[in-house]
């Protein structure tokens, strides 16, 4: 199985920039060692089940409880039984059709 997880969250309580906050998360979802990308908008994680896509946004928050009284979060899950490697294999799909694109 593959569940792509895509999601952001960030203090709200923080300022305009909350990029420390967040590269706390962003250095604990790399350290998972789950397949993951980031992007301007959020991060998107590759997992091999919903428990464990789950946990990475309850280890996210648990980064963020302690220093923030707000935190926002927004997520978005794809999960598709006898796949894997959907992280990559999207994008190499849609660029077997039309070229190259932006990563």
């Amino acid at each position: 199985m593959s569940v792509l997880l895509n999601f952001a969250m960030f203090p709200t309580d923080k300022g305009d920039s909350v990029s420390q906050y967040v590269s706390q998360i962003i250095k604990h979802i790399k350290e998972s060692g789950y397949p993951y990308k980031l992007n301007p908008m959020g991060t998107t994680v590759e997992t091999e089940t919903m428990e464990q896509a789950l946990k990475v946004v309850q280890d996210s928050y648990d980064i963020l409880d302690p220093i923030s009284n707000r935190v926002y979060c927004s997520i978005n899950i794809d999960a598709q039984k006898n796949k894997s490697e959907r992280i990559s294999s999207k994008i190499a799909s849609v660029e077997a059709k039309i070229g190259e694109v932006s990563k």
